[in-house]
Order: structure tokens, then C-alpha cells, then sequence
């Protein structure tokens, strides 16, 4: 079955239960009145962006809840609610303020964590995009900085905001590299904005963040990558949370933004490139380093399913939140709650659970708005170089990682007649050592030698 055969799979599935259930009905929805819905969204953290910036600007939960107002006799309104980090979307929904939520899977842990301790749980209720190797975070430097590996870090300042999915990555990739993360490095805990500034200043030494904000540095030429999040080969994603009591009480209403969603999934995959200039017009953002990690070909994979993968992924990183004290314990399998989504995918549910991302290929975005992918980095270079001014943002997976980056801020290295990316100096220097005669080349010379 086609991505698209699914989603009209999915969306005939949740008519018929609509007609047939009137999607379970809402306890208090019947009779006159306004509901109003709050949701809470990172804008800038583009890989919500089917839960948020996306689903905002394509109305597909305004209409659906048009479709339900019009049986229940309600006129429901969204108020959508922007916020930089996970933390205070956390704190609006156990005070009532928020009810539907998205944020990335460390915040998500901590979202549980605090619903539980007040007494006013929450549940995860779907995914918006996911990386199965971690490759949505990564650890960036000034781009003229000395530090080559991880192990440079030992002493150093590195910017991050502690509790997000970028800290975690930190942490356990400080370990792997037998570096203490509370005594090895002076941890900074930033916004991501002012990590960048502190980073450009150089009262940072490093910054770990979260999508999409190293793309945006590389891109900007503000920061150059040392340490890519997929080489820990731990799966992260970001999701959608509600607060149980709403759920509850108004089960269509979370129903009818979970179908809004798989709408939304399908038009980021059927129209990467317009959804991309869609979400940098809403955010600011260059959409060159939207499509990085939500194109066809990028960094994100967007699938709402909630797979064992990823909640078996959720449960290793509650160890790494109460080593920091950020949470005492959390119940993973009591926090994800499914029975929505299973109810707007029906029968299909079962594939989108199966269903796995193709490994990435290389891919061009021209600036006709065409886009062109190759199955080697020499075929997108020579691409590339045949295309001259044509070529508006071309991007290659990491040889070992497979994470996508951009084509001129990729490490290349030629091997005989091969001419392999890598994200990092380190990971290619790690290839380089292991291979008499593979050297690195600046990316003109990578072009030339593919022309």
C-alpha cells in the first residue's frame, strides 16, 4: 500500500466511524456554545511542524472541527500558542491552559513526569517526526574552532537547554566518550537562541541543540558540526501530548486533530518542497534548512504512529532524566495512549506501524523548484556541478550515518574514485584513518573531480 492509499485508507476509516460512533461522542458536547481549544506549539522546532506550524497554516483542524461542530451543535475555535522549548507547554497544560501539545521526547518524559506529580496526568497520543539513529540533534561549533572530537570538550563550555532531546543526546554521547557530564564540561543551559549568540560570541565553546537550529548555523556559515546525534544510534522523535482530563471529556475533538495530522503528514510528503517554503514563511527560517530535515529526503521521517521503536526508546531515556534529577520515574506504557489514533487509522494502523523509512539519498533542490535525487554522492556532485547557478540547496547522507547535510558544509573525502560526505570532521577522519590513501578535500575539489 502507497503513503497516499493509507492516508485515504485512514481519513475513509475515520468517516465511516464518524457516521457510524460519531467518533465516541464527547461528554459535555451536545447542545449550543463555543469550545475553545488551546494548543501549544514550537514553531522553530520544525519537526512538530504536523502537529503545529504546518497543521496552523493548512487549517486542517479548524475544518475538521467545523465537521464536528456542525453534529455536536458547538462551534469549536483553536487558539494555537507558540513557544520556544517543550518546558512551558508543559507547564500551561497542568494548569489547564493548554490542551494539546507538542514537544520533543525528553520534554515528553517530563510532560508525563509533572502530570503525574500534580495529580493532572497527561498522555502521548501520536508522533509527528522521528530520526531511528538520533540524527534530529547534533553538537555544533564556531566555524573557526579547534575542537575536533567530542573528547575536545573536556573543560569546555557547551550551550544546551537542559531537559530537551539535545541535553540527552549530550549526556550520553559525553559518556560514550568518557567524559562526566556534570563535572567533565561547564554546561550552559540556554534557550537555543541565546546558545547561539553565546556560541558566535565565544562565550560558548560548543552548542548542542535540537532541530532545527545546528542546520540553521551550518547553513548561515555561523557553525560548523563536530558531533552528529546519529552516531549514538538511539531513535528520537517528537509527539503530541494532551492532558488526560481533556481527552476525557472531549475524545472527538483529540480524534479530530489526530485525523487533521495524518492530513497534514501527507501533504508535507506529497508537496515537501511547498510545505518547506509554507513553514519558512510562517517561522523566518531559510526553507533550504526547513527541507534539511523535513524534505523528501531529510533528516526527519513524519509518521504519526506511536512504534515500539520509538516508545522502547522513550523508556531508555528515563534513566538518563533522573541521573539529572529532572524527573523522579516515569511510567511509559501507563503515559502512551494509542486508542485515538488506533480509532482514526482503523484496520490500516497495523501497517503504519510497520511501515520504515528508506535509507536517504542525495538530493538537489533547483531553483525552478524541481528537486533530483542520485544514489551516489559523485552522481549529485557532478549534478551539482553541471547545474552551476541553477542549484538552489543540494544535500548528501552521511556515509556512515546516513544523515542528511548540506552538500558544502559535508566533510568529503576521496577514496580511490569514490568521493564519500560525512557530517563531521571527526567521523571522517575515523574513515580516513582506517583507509591507507583516503584523504579529505575541500568541497571545490570534490566538484571538480566529479565533474
Amino acid at each position: 500500500m502507497t503513503r497516499t492509499a493509507l492516508a485515504a485508507a485512514v481519513l475513509a476509516t475515520a468517516l465511516t466511524a464518524t457516521l457510524v460512533t460519531g467518533c465516541a461522542g464527547d461528554a459535555n458536547a451536545g447542545g449550543s456554545g463555543t469550545v475553545t481549544v488551546t494548543v501549544g506549539y514550537q514553531s522553530k522546532t520544525i519537526n512538530t511542524v504536523t502537529a503545529g506550524t504546518l497543521l496552523r497554516g493548512l487549517g486542517y483542524f479548524e475544518q475538521e472541527l467545523r465537521e464536528r461542530g456542525k453534529r455536536d451543535g458547538v462551534t469549536y475555535k483553536v487558539r494555537w500558542q507558540d513557544y520556544a522549548t517543550g518546558a512551558p507547554i508543559t507547564a500551561q497544560m497542568t494548569a489547564g491552559k493548554v490542551d494539546i501539545g507538542s514537544m520533543g521526547d525528553f520534554p515528553l518524559l517530563i510532560n508525563a513526569a509533572r502530570g503525574a506529580q500534580l495529580n493532572r496526568p497527561t498522555r502521548l497520543v501520536s508522533v509527528t517526526g522521528y530520526n531511528l539513529r538520533g540524527g534530529l540533534n547534533t553538537v555544533v561549533t564556531a566555524p573557526g574552532s579547534k575542537l575536533r572530537t567530542l573528547k575536545d570538550l573536556r573543560g569546555k563550555k557547551v550551550s544546551t537547554s537542559v531537559g530537551s532531546a539535545a541535553d540527552g543526546t549530550l549526556v550520553r554521547a559525553l559518556e560514550r566518550a568518557g567524559i562526566d557530564p556534570r563535572e567533565g564540561v561547564r554546561k550552559l543551559n540556554q534557550q537555543p537562541s541565546v546558545g547561539a549568540s553565546a556560541l558566535q560570541s565565544g562565550s560558548a565553546d560548543a552548542l548542542s541543540q535540537f532541530v532545527a537550529w545546528p542546520g540553521l548555523l551550518a547553513f548561515q556559515g555561523r557553525a560548523k558540526a563536530l558531533y552528529d546525534g546519529a552516531e549514538l544510534n538511539l531513535p528520537t522523535f517528537h509527539g503530541v501530548t494532551v492532558r488526560e482530563g481533556f481527552a476525557k471529556e472531549r475524545p472527538a475533538v483529540v480524534e479530530a486533530f489526530l485525523r487533521a495530522q495524518v492530513r497534514a503528514t501527507e501533504h508535507l510528503r506529497e508537496k515537501p518542497g511547498a510545505a518547506a517554503e509554507s513553514v519558512a514563511a510562517a517561522t523566518g527560517l531559510p526553507a533550504e534548512v526547513v527541507y534539511l530535515y523535513n524534505g523528501a529526503q531529510g533528516i526527519a521521517t513524519f509518521a504519526p504512529a506511536l512504534k515500539p521503536a520509538l516508545v522502547d526508546a522513550l523508556k531508555q531515556d528515563v534513566p538518563v532524566l533522573k541521573s539529572a534529577g529532572l524527573v523522579a520515574d516515569v511510567d511509559v506504557d501507563a503515559f502512551v495512549d494509542d486508542r485515538y489514533l488506533k480509532r482514526v487509522y482503523g484496520r490500516t494502523y497495523a501497517k503504519a506501524l510497520a511501515d520504515r523509512p528508506p535509507a536517504p539519498r542525495g538530493e538537489v533542490w533547483l531553483k525552478d523548484g524541481t528537486t533530483r535525487t542520485f544514489g551516489s554522492p559523485a552522481a549529485l556532485l557532478a549534478a551539482v556541478a553541471d547545474a552551476g547557478d541553477a542549484v538552489r540547496a543540494a544535500y548528501v547522507p552521511d556515509t556512515t550515518t546516513g544523515t542528511p547535510w548540506f552538500a558544502d558544509k559535508a566533510v568529503w573525502v576521496a577514496d580511490g574514485s569514490e568521493l564519500l560526505p560525512f557530517v563531521t570532521p571527526a567521523a571522517a577522519g575515523v574513515y580516513t584513518a582506517a583507509r591507507p590513501g583516503a584523504r579529505t578535500v575541500p568541497y571545490d575539489r570534490a566538484l571538480r573531480e566529479a565533474s
